[in-house]
C-alpha cells in the first residue's frame, strides 16, 4: 500500500481534494479544534486536532482514525470577521491566568426601602474590617492585596462640589460618573484624560468636569504607593437618551471605545475604569480593609450616602497584585476561584463574532473583545456578565447562565420548579459553566443580591432585620446588628441565590428568584421541541477485523502489551481503572529513549490551595459529563433554534453512536482526515498537512461556535488519553480500536478458560465494552474533579494541561496558551517519533505480538526504571556492611544511568579551587536537614514506620507520621533496651537505649485520621498535606485489608473498613481557608512550625506566595515521581510536574515577591544521591526529603505490590506473618543519611565551598551537561539555569527563624486568668465568661493544647467552664479536649468543634430574638470535621457537610445544609429539622437520626453504603431520646420540648441510618438485647 504515516499527534490535517489514498465518495470535512493557531486564506483561526489519521472506511485498517467534525453548515458571512480584534485574537495563556489568583471576604448591606444614608456606607467599611483576616497582605506587611466597596452614586455629595466648582446640580437620570485611575507620570495622565475626553465628545456626551479624588497617602504601603495611579473623577452629560439601560450601555461602549484606543499606548494598561455609570461607583486599591475608608476621604463624609453597599477584601496568592484587579469589579464582587478561566476565555473569544443583538445597533465589532487573558478571572466573569446585562439580561438571569446550579436529579427543582430546570437546560448547550468555587455579589444598582457556586464552597450568611435592612457576608458577626431586630437569619446553600429589589423593596430568596427568571420565555417548549437526545447504541457482539488485523493496528498506534493488558482488559472485565503503586520512575516522555504517544508529553493540572478538588466519588450529583453537540448559537438573541442540539449522557461514542451522529440531517456532518503524507520524505510533512488541515476546516465551516468535533479515533484508549482530547476541543470520542481491544479480549481462548475456572468475574462481550467505557466516564470525572471542575462542558477546550517535551513551534501552532517550560521536540521530530510506531507494523519482520515498552512495571530490555532491582540490590549491600566501598559502586551506577529526569541534563560548575574536605561543614550537620516522606501507618507496616523514625531521631533529622496518627507510647524514650530489642517495641531489632520512635512531622491530611488534640501538641513540626506527588489532587485510600485492629484503634475507625480520606481538604476551599487552618495549627501548638506540602506545577510559585502570606512556616515541593501505596495509573502516571520546575518556580517567585526569607523550602520527589541534593540546593532548596529511598535503606525490594498487602518482605503489609520477615534495623537508614551527606561534602570540597549554605539558590553553579538525547536536541533548560538572587538570610538563619505567631489571641487572656490557670495546674473547676467576636479565631484551641500537653486526650480529671457571648469567628472551640465545657450565646462561623477530642460545646442565640431559631442558621460549614470525641448542641441550623469524618463525636442540630454525615466513621449525630442533598455519603460507620415530617429526606439520602430504617431497637431509641433531652437541658430548644412532650408522635417520624459496620450494634437492630452482665446477645425470634 502506498504509505501514510499514522500520526498518533492530537492536530494533524489533510487538504479536502480527494486523491489516491482518499475515498472519493465522500466529502472530506474537518473542524477546529480549540486552541490551534493556523493563518489560512480567510483569517486566523483557532483549531484542534485529534491525535489520529484515517484514509477511507473501505477496510477496518484504512479507517485508522479520522477526526470527524459534526458541523452545522451554516455560513456565517458576516463584515465583522474584517475587524481588528477578530483578526488578532489573543488565546488565554495560561501562564498570564496563573499568575493572578486570589480569594477574599465579601459582603454587601442594602436597605429594601431604598433610602440612601451615611450608615449604609460607615457599617459597610466597619464590616471590611472584621474581614482582614480573610485577605493578605504584601512583603512590607502593610500593602494590602485589594478592598473595595461599591455603592450607588452620592448625588447630594457630588453637588456640593459641583457648587464649589460653580457647576449646575448634576442631573441625575442624564450624566454618569466614571471613577478612573489615570498614569502616573503627568504626560500620560494629560494624554489619556485627552483621549478620554475625544471619544465622549465623539459620541455626543459632554464632559460636565473632572474631579480629583482627595486621598489619603501615606496611609498606602510602601509597594502599593509605587503603583498607586493617579485617581479622578470624570462627570459626563448623555443627552440623547432617556431610559437608564440605554444611558448605562452609551456609557458601557464608550468605556469600550476608550479601552481601544489607548491599548497600543505605552501607558495603556495605566488606565482603568473602576467604574462609569450611572447608578453606581466603586472606590477600591491595594488596600488593608481598615485602610480603605482612611484613604479615600469621600467615604468619610456623612454627605456620602447609599441604599447599599457590597464590600470586598482580596486575597491574592500573588504578592505584587496590581490596583485595577482589587474589587469590587463594575458588576461583582467575587470570593473565590474560576478553574475554567481559560477554556472560558477561548469560547468567549470564539463566540465574539458570533454575538449579536438589536440593542447595539450594529456596533458589537466596537465594543469587543469580551475577555482579556491578562485580567483576573474575577475580572473575566465580571466581562462576560456586564456584556450579558448591558444586553438586556437582568443580573441574576446573567449569573444563572454563566454559574448555574447542579439541577440535575434535583428532587426540590425536579417537583416543584421545572420550568427552572427547562432554563438550565436551554442554556447548557450554549454557554459553558464558568466553573469553580464562588460566592458572586452583584448589583446593577437596582437590584443587589449573591448567589453561591453549585458546590456550596465558599460560606455565605445573610440575615434581615425589621427596620428593613439584609445584609449578606462571608461571616456572621461582622456588622453589629441588634439581635431583637433580626427576623430572618439564613445561609446560601450550594447553587443558591438571594436578591433585594431595592426598586421594589422586596426580597427574594433562591427558588423565587430563579422561577421569576425562568418564566420569562417559554424554555420549556423551545427545549422540547428542539432538544434531542442520542439514544444508546448497542454495542457491536463480534470483532471487525482479524486479529492479525487488529495486532498490526494496535503496533501502528504505539499500543503496548501493557497498555492492552493492564489498562484495556483490566477497564474491560472491572469496570474501572487499574490501581498500582510506588510512583512514576521512568524518564519524562522527551528523555526517553523510546517512542512514546504524543499524549504523554501532557501532564493534567489540579487543584491545589486557591480552589479544591472535587470528590466524584461521593459528591458527583454536582458532577455531568453530559455534552451537546451542534451550532451554538448568538446567545444575546433567545429562540428556539438556539436549543436544536443533540444531547450525549457521556463523551464516549461506540460504532454506532458515530452512525447515529452522521445520519443527523440538522447536524450536516463531515468528515476530515488527520493522515499526513511523507512520500515525498518527512521534513515538514507534518507541519504542511497541519495548514492543509486549517485550510480545510475554514473552508468546512471557519466559525468555531457553528461547529462541534468528535474524533473517531484508534489512538485513543486511557482515561488521560480521553481528557487530552476533550480539554483541547473534541466534544466527544470514539475510541474504535479499544472497543475491538475489549471484543477480542472476551472472545479469546485464554479470557474465556478463567471466567469459566471463576478467576475472573463473567462478563458478556456487550458487558465487557460497558465496563470499559464505564471505567473511562469513571476515569474522566476523575481528572475533572482533581481540577475542581464540575462539568465536562467547562473542561472542553479549558486546555487544563501543561506540556513537557514539546517544542515551541508545536506549541504555537497546535495547543496555543499551554505552557511547556523546557521546550522540546519539533514537528519534525514528533513526526519521526509517529513513524517509528507505524514502521513496527507495516516492516517485514513485525513481531507476532504486542512488545513490552516496560513504561508502568519494570521489565529486563524494557525502560529505564529509576528505582530498579539492581539499583536496591547495591544500596542494600552498602548500609547492611557499612561499606564505602559498596556505596561507590551504588553511587557509580546512578551516574551511569540513562537520562531520567530534568537533573541529569545538568552538572556543577565552579569558579573556586577546590579544598580539602575537612574544611567543609560535618555530616552530622548536613543530615540534619534531611526528611524522610509522609508514609502513613497503615500503608506501611509498623516496624518499617517506627524503624525509619527512629533513624531519623538519631542523626536529628525529621522522620513524617503520614496520615493516620501515632501511638503515644511512641513519644517517650527507650530506657530498656537489652542487646538491641525493646519490650516497649518488641518487633524492632538493632535498637538503643535513648532511641525515640516519635516522627518530629505530624501530618494533617484531609481524612484528619489519628488527628487529636495530644497527637498534634507532641509534634516538632505539622505538615499539612494539600497534595501528594504520585496523585495530585486526589484523596488517599487505605484497604479494608489492611485495617487491622491496631490501626483502626489510631484512626479511630473499625477494623476491615476501607478508609478513604476525601480529595480535598473539607476546611481548605481557599487560600484563606488555608491560612485558617494554619493559625489553628499555631494555635493549638505554638512552638510546632507547620509546613504546606504541594506538588510541582506550572503557577506553583504564585500559589506558594499565598501559602508564605498565609503564614506558614515551611513549604515542602514535591515532583510528580513521590511514591504512593495505592493509585490509579493515569494518575501515577499523568499528573504533576518534575521537582525541579517547581522548586526553581516556588524559590524565584517568592524572591521576587520579598518572600523568601519567611519560610524554609523543603523538596522530594526520587531523591537519591549527594547529587540530588546539591542539586536541590543550588535550584534553592533548604531541606531535602527522600521517601522510596529511605524505604528501600531499610529493606524495600521494590515488589511494586504495596497495595495488595502482600509485601514479601513486611515493608508495607499488616499481614502479621510478613511483618515478621521484615529485614531493616534503623542503623541501616542511618547508614545510608550519613553516605549521602559525605557525598554532599566531597561535591562541596571539590566546588571548592565550605558549607551548603553558600550554594542554596546559586544556579550560576549549574551549567547543561554536554549529552546527547535520542528524540531532540531542543530542549531549553534557560529557566532551571535563570536566576533572580538569594535570600537576604542565610539557610541556616531562615531554618533557625521562631515559629511564626499568631499574634495576641483570645486564649492567651483565658489563660492569663489565674484560676484558669490554677484549675488547669491543679484539676480544678472554673468558670469564666468571656466576650467574643468574630475575628476571635479558633478560640479554646490554645487552652486545649495546654490541657493536652499535660495531661493527654483523657487524662485532665479538671472542669474549664467557658461562656462565650457574641459571633464567634472560625474554628471555635477547635480541638477540644475533655473537662472542657465551652457555651456561646449568639451564633459561630465555619468549622466549630474541628477536631474536637472530648468536651461539650452548647450554641444558643440570645434571649432578644425576632426569628424562630429553629429556622435560623446559628453555626457555619464543615462542623465537627475529623472530631474524635465530645458533644456538641446547637440551637438552629448548621451548614454544609455537618460532621463530616467524623469519628466518635455526638451532636445534636436543628438543620443542616448538603452532605450532612460525609465520610463518618463514628458517633452519633441527631437533626430535629430537614436536611440538604446527598446525606450520609461515604458514611462507613457511626449513627444517624434524623426527623421527615413532611417525607421530603428519602431523596436526599445517599443510599450507596447506609441502610434506612425507623428506630425500632429499644437502645437505639434511648440514644436518641437521651440526645434530644440533653439537647433542651442545656439550648432550651422548643423544638426538642416538642419532640419529647409528643415523643410518641415525633418517633415514628425518625429515620435511622446505618452503615454495614453498625447492623449488629444494639442501637441499630432490634434483634439484639443486652443481658444484665452487659453482654450482647442474639434474641431468637
Amino acid at each position: 500500500m502506498a504509505m501514510k504515516s499514522l500520526s498518533p499527534v492530537p492536530k494533524l490535517l489533510l487538504s479536502t481534494t480527494p486523491s489516491s489514498v482518499l475515498s472519493s465518495d465522500k466529502n472530506f470535512f474537518f473542524v477546529d479544534f480549540v486552541g490551534l493557531y493556523c493563518k489560512s486564506k480567510r483569517t486566523r483561526r483557532r483549531l484542534r486536532g485529534d491525535s489520529s489519521s484515517s484514509t477511507s472506511r473501505a477496510s477496518h485498517l484504512s479507517r485508522l482514525s479520522s477526526v470527524r467534525a459534526v458541523i452545522d453548515l451554516e455560513r456565517v458571512h458576516d463584515k465583522d470577521l474584517s475587524s481588528p480584534s477578530y483578526l488578532k485574537p489573543q488565546v488565554a495563556n495560561l501562564e498570564d491566568i496563573l499568575s493572578e489568583r486570589g480569594a477574599c471576604g465579601v459582603g454587601f448591606i442594602a436597605n429594601l426601602d431604598n433610602i440612601p444614608s451615611h450608615g449604609v456606607v460607615k457599617d459597610a467599611l466597619i464590616a471590611l474590617g472584621c474581614m482582614e483576616h480573610r485577605g493578605g497582605c504584601g512583603a512590607d506587611n502593610d500593602s494590602g492585596d485589594g478592598s473595595g466597596l461599591m455603592s450607588s452614586i452620592p448625588w447630594d455629595f457630588f453637588n456640593v462640589w459641583a457648587k464649589e466648582q460653580g457647576l449646575a446640580p448634576f442631573d441625575k437620570l442624564h450624566t454618569g460618573v466614571g471613577m478612573i485611575f489615570l498614569p502616573q507620570e503627568d504626560t500620560f495622565m494629560q494624554e489619556a484624560k485627552q483621549v478620554i475626553e475625544n471619544i465622549f465628545e465623539k459620541e455626543g456626551l459632554e464632559v460636565l468636569g473632572w474631579r480629583d479624588v482627595p486621598v489619603n497617602a501615606p496611609i498606602v504601603g510602601k509597594n502599593a504607593r509605587e503603583t498607586m495611579p493617579n485617581i479622578q473623577q470624570v462627570f459626563v452629560k448623555i443627552a440623547k437618551d432617556d431610559s437608564t439601560d440605554d444611558i448605562e450601555r452609551e456609557l458601557y461602549i464608550c468605556r469600550k471605545l476608550i479601552e481601544r484606543a489607548v491599548a497600543a499606548e505605552t501607558w495603556g494598561t495605566e488606565l482603568y475604569f473602576c467604574s462609569l455609570s450611572n447608578q453606581t461607583i466603586v472606590y477600591k486599591g491595594m488596600l488593608r480593609s481598615e485602610a480603605l475608608g482612611l484613604f479615600y476621604l469621600d467615604l468619610q463624609n456623612e454627605l456620602y450616602t447609599s441604599p447599599f453597599a457590597i464590600y470586598h477584601r482580596r486575597y491574592s496568592t500573588n504578592t505584587s497584585p496590581r490596583w485595577p484587579l482589587a474589587q469590587p469589579m463594575r458588576f461583582l464582587g467575587h470570593n473565590g476561584e474560576i478553574n475554567t478561566i481559560q477554556g472560558n476565555l477561548n469560547w468567549m473569544q470564539s463566540r465574539e463574532a458570533s454575538l449579536k443583538s438589536s440593542v447595539w445597533n450594529g456596533r458589537e465589532n466596537e465594543i469587543r473583545p469580551f475577555g482579556n487573558p491578562r485580567g483576573s478571572d474575577s475580572a473575566n466573569l465580571d466581562s462576560a456578565a456586564e456584556i450579558l446585562i448591558r444586553s438586556g439580561r437582568t443580573p441574576e438571569e446573567a449569573l444563572m447562565i454563566l454559574v448555574p446550579e447542579a439541577y440535575k436529579n434535583h428532587p426540590t427543582l425536579s417537583i416543584k420548579y421545572p420550568e427552572v430546570l427547562d432554563f438550565y437546560d436551554y442554556y447548557k448547550g450554549q454557554m459553558e459553566a464558568w466553573d469553580g468555587p464562588a460566592l458572586l455579589l452583584f448589583s446593577d444598582g437596582k437590584t443587589v443580591g449573591a448567589c453561591l457556586d453549585r458546590n456550596g464552597l465558599r460560606p455565605a450568611r445573610y440575615w434581615k432585620t425589621s427596620d428593613n435592612f439584609v445584609y449578606v457576608a462571608s461571616e456572621v458577626g461582622v456588622v453589629p446588628v441588634d439581635e431583637a431586630k433580626v427576623t430572618m437569619k439564613g445561609r446560601l446553600g450550594p447553587g443558591m441565590m438571594i436578591a433585594a429589589d431595592l426598586v421594589n423593596g422586596q426580597v427574594y430568596e433562591n427558588t423565587e428568584v430563579k422561577k421569576r427568571v425562568s418564566s420569562l420565555n417559554p424554555y420549556g417548549i423551545w427545549v422540547k421541541e428542539n432538544l434531542r437526545f442520542l439514544k444508546p447504541v448497542n454495542f457491536k457482539s463480534s470483532t471487525v477485523m482479524e486479529n492479525e488485523e487488529i495486532l498490526r493496528t494496535q503496533q501502528a498506534f504505539g499500543y503496548s502489551s501493557e497498555d492492552v493488558q493492564m489498562v484495556i482488559e483490566s477497564m474491560a472485565s472491572q469496570g474501572k481503572e487499574p490501581t498500582f503503586c510506588m510512583g512514576d520512575d521512568i524518564p519524562l516522555a522527551g528523555l526517553s529513549q523510546r517512542p512514546h504517544m504524543l499524549y504523554d508529553y501532557f501532564k493534567q493540572r489540579f487543584a491545589q490551595v486557591t480552589n479544591p478538588a472535587i470528590d466524584p466519588l461521593r459528591e458527583g450529583l454536582v458532577m455531568s459529563l453530559e455534552v451537546n453537540i451542534g451550532k451554538r448559537g448568538n446567545i444575546l438573541e433567545l429562540g428556539p433554534e438556539n436549543a436544536s442540539q443533540v444531547i450525549l449522557s457521556n463523551p464516549v461514542l461506540n460504532e454506532g453512536g458515530i452512525e447515529e451522529l452522521m445520519k443527523d440531517t440538522y447536524l450536516k456532518p463531515k468528515v476530515l482526515s488527520t493522515f499526513f503524507d511523507i512520500r515525498k520524505g518527512v521534513e515538514g510533512s507534518l507541519q504542511k498537512a497541519l495548514y492543509y488541515l486549517c485550510e480545510a476546516a475554514d473552508d468546512a465551516n471557519g466559525l468555531r461556535m457553528s461547529a462541534s468535533i468528535v474524533a473517531d479515533t484508534a489512538q485513543c484508549f486511557s482515561t488521560h488519553q480521553f481528557a487530552c482530547l476533550i480539554g483541547y476541543g473534541a466534544s466527544a470520542v470514539c475510541p474504535y480500536l479499544a472497543l475491538e481491544t475489549c471484543r477480542q479480549w472476551r472472545l479469546s481462548n485464554k479470557t474465556v478458560a478463567l471466567m469459566r475456572n471463576g478467576k475472573i468475574p463473567t462478563v458478556t462481550i456487550e458487558q465487557a465494552q460497558k465496563n470499559y467505557t464505564k471505567a473511562v466516564n469513571a476515569g474522566l470525572l476523575k481528572i475533572l474533579s482533581k481540577m475542581g471542575i464540575s462539568l465536562l462542558s467547562s473542561y472542553c477546550g479549558a486546555q487544563i494541561f501543561e506540556i513537557y517535551g514539546l517544542g515551541q513551534e508545536v506549541v504555537d501552532l497546535a495547543f496555543t496558551g499551554s505552557v511547556s517550560k523546557i521546550s522540546g521536540l519539533t514537528f519534525d521530530e514528533l513526526a519521526r517519533e509517529t513513524l517509528s510506531f507505524w514502521v513496527k507494523a507495516f516492516s517485514e519482520d513485525t513481531t507476532k505480538r504486542l512488545e513490552n515498552f516496560g513504561f508502568i512495571q519494570f521489565r529486563p530490555g524494557g525502560e529505564y526504571h529509576s528505582n530498579n532491582p539492581e539499583m536496591s540490590k547495591l544500596l542494600h549491600k552498602a548500609v547492611r556492611e557499612k561499606s564505602e566501598t559498596a556505596y561507590a559502586v551504588y553511587q557509580q551506577h546512578l551516574a551511569n544511568r540513562p537520562v531520567n529526569v530534568l537533573r541529569d541534563l545538568l552538572e556543577f560548575k565552579s569558579d573556586r579551587a577546590p579544598i580539602p574536605v575537612g574544611k567543609v561543614e560535618p555530616a552530622v550537620s548536613i543530615v540534619q536537614r534531611f526528611c524522610t516522606g509522609g508514609m502513613s501507618l497503615g500503608a506501611i507496616s509498623r516496624e518499617t514506620h517506627e524503624a525509619i523514625a527512629i533513624a531519623m531521631n538519631r542523626i536529628g533529622g525529621k522522620s513524617n507520621s503520614g496520615e493516620g496518627g501515632e501511638d503515644p507510647i511512641r513519644w517517650k524514650p527507650l530506657t530498656d533496651v537489652v542487646d538491641g530489642y525493646s519490650p516497649t517495641l518488641p518487633h524492632l531489632k538493632g535498637l538503643q537505649n535513648g532511641d525515640i520512635a516519635t516522627s518530629a512531622i505530624k501530618q494533617v491530611a484531609s481524612g484528619r485520621f489519628g488527628v487529636t488534640p495530644t497527637f498534634l501538641v507532641n509534634a516538632d513540626q505539622l505538615e499539612i498535606k494539600v497534595a501528594q506527588g504520585a496523585k495530585p489532587g486526589e484523596g488517599g485510600q487505605l484497604p479494608g485489608k489492611k485495617v487491622s485492629a491496631y490501626i483502626a484503634r489510631l484512626r479511630s475507625s473499625k477494623p476491615g473498613v476501607p478508609l478513604i480520606s476525601p480529595p480535598p481538604h473539607h476546611d481548605i476551599y481557599s487560600i484563606e481557608d488555608l491560612a485558617q487552618l494554619i493559625f489553628d495549627l499555631h494555635q493549638i501548638n505554638p512552638n510546632a512550625k507547620v509546613s504546606v506540602k504541594l506538588v510541582a506545577e506550572a503557577g506553583i510559585g504564585t500559589v506558594a506566595s499565598g501559602v508564605a502570606k498565609g503564614n506558614a512556616d515551611i513549604i515542602q515541593i514535591s515532583g510528580h515521581d513521590g511514591g504512593t501505596g495505592a493509585s490509579p495509573i493515569s494518575s501515577i502516571k499523568h499528573a504533576g510536574g518534575p521537582w525541579e520546575l517547581g522548586l526553581t518556580e516556588t524559590h524565584q517567585t517568592l524572591i521576587e515577591n520579598g518572600l523568601r526569607e519567611r519560610v524554609i523550602l523543603r523538596v522530594d520527589g526520587g531523591l537519591k544521591s549527594g547529587v540530588d541534593v546539591l542539586m536541590a540546593a543550588a535550584m534553592g532548596a533548604d531541606e531535602y526529603g527522600f521517601g522510596s529511598l529511605a524505604m528501600i535503606a531499610t529493606g524495600c525490594v521494590m515488589a511494586r505490590i504495596c497495595h495488595t498487602n502482600n509485601c514479601p518482605v513486611g515493608v508495607a503489609s499488616q499481614r502479621e506473618e510478613l511483618r515478621a520477615r521484615f529485614p531493616g534495623v534503623p542503623g541501616d537508614l542511618v547508614n545510608y543519611f550519613l553516605y549521602v551527606a559525605e557525598e554532599v561534602r566531597g561535591i562541596l570540597a571539590q566546588l571548592g565551598y565550605s558549607k551548603l549554605d553558600d550554594i542554596i539558590g546559586r544556579t550560576e553553579l549549574l551549567k547543561p551537561r554536554d549529552i546527547s538525547l535520542v528524540k531532540t536536541q531542543h530542549l531549553d533548560l534557560s529557566y532551571l539555569l535563570s536566576s533572580v538572587g538569594v535570600p537576604s538570610m542565610s539557610s541556616t538563619e531562615i531554618r533557625k527563624q521562631e515559629v511564626h505567631t499568631n499574634g495576641p489571641v483570645l486564649d492567651d487572656d483565658i489563660l492569663e486568668d489565674p484560676l484558669v490557670k490554677d484549675a488547669i495546674e491543679n484539676e480544678k473547676v472554673v468558670d469564666k465568661t468571656v466576650k467574643i467576636c468574630n475575628i476571635d479565631r479558633a478560640a479554646c484551641g490554645r487552652v486545649a493544647g495546654v490541657i493536652a500537653k499535660k495531661y493527654g486526650d483523657t487524662g485532665f480529671a479538671g472542669q474549664v467552664n467557658l461562656t462565650f457571648l457574641g459571633s464567634a469567628g472560625q474554628s471555635f472551640g477547635c480541638f477540644l479536649i475533655p473537662g472542657m465545657n465551652i457555651r456561646l450565646v449568639g451564633e459561630a462561623n465555619d468549622y466549630v468543634g474541628k477536631g474536637m477530642a472530648g468536651g461539650e460545646i452548647v450554641v444558643t442565640p440570645v434571649d432578644k430574638i425576632g426569628f424562630v431559631p429553629e429556622e435560623a442558621t446559628i453555626v457555619g460549614n464543615t462542623c465537627l470535621y475529623g472530631a474524635t470525641g465530645g458533644q456538641i448542641f446547637a440551637r438552629g441550623k448548621a451548614g454544609e457537610r455537618f460532621a463530616v469524618r467524623n469519628s466518635l463525636a455526638e451532636a445534636v442540630v436543628e438543620g443542616t445544609g448538603d452532605h450532612c454525615c460525609e465520610y463518618m466513621t463514628g458517633g452519633c449525630v441527631v437533626v430535629l429539622g430537614k436536611v440538604g442533598r446527598n446525606v450520609a455519603a461515604g458514611m462507613t460507620g457511626g449513627l444517624a437520626y434524623l426527623l421527615d415530617e413532611d417525607d421530603t429526606l428519602l431523596p436526599k439520602i445517599n443510599r450507596e453504603i447506609v441502610k434506612i430504617q425507623r428506630v425500632t431497637a429499644p437502645a437505639g431509641e434511648l440514644q436518641l431520646k437521651s440526645l434530644i433531652e440533653a439537647h433542651v437541658e442545656k439550648t432550651g430548644s422548643s423544638k426538642g420540648e416538642t419532640i419529647l412532650k409528643e415523643w410518641e408522635k415525633y418517633l415514628p417520624l425518625f429515620w435511622q441510618l446505618v452503615p454495614p459496620s453498625e447492623e449488629d450494634t444494639p442501637e441499630a437492630s432490634a434483634a439484639y438485647v443486652r443481658t444484665a452482665t452487659g453482654e450482647v446477645t442474639f434474641q431468637s425470634a
